[in-house]
């Protein structure tokens, strides 16, 4: 797994100083199935906001 996970979604509980995500693992669906083309086709289901 990657050690170092950007984000520059800061009104995720995950996301910590420096735009560093601290969540345990990621976890990344398509819109298309297995096969999306580009970014916009995906989404980040690790992503729960702050409370």
């Amino acid at each position: 797994m990657a050690k170092d996970v950007l984000c520059e979604v800061n009104s995720c509980k995950y996301w910590a100083a420096g735009n560093q995500c601290n969540a345990s693992s990621i976890y990344v669906v398509s819109h298309r199935g297995q096969h999306a083309r580009n970014s916009e086709e995906t989404d980040c289901k690790t992503f729960e906001p702050k409370l």
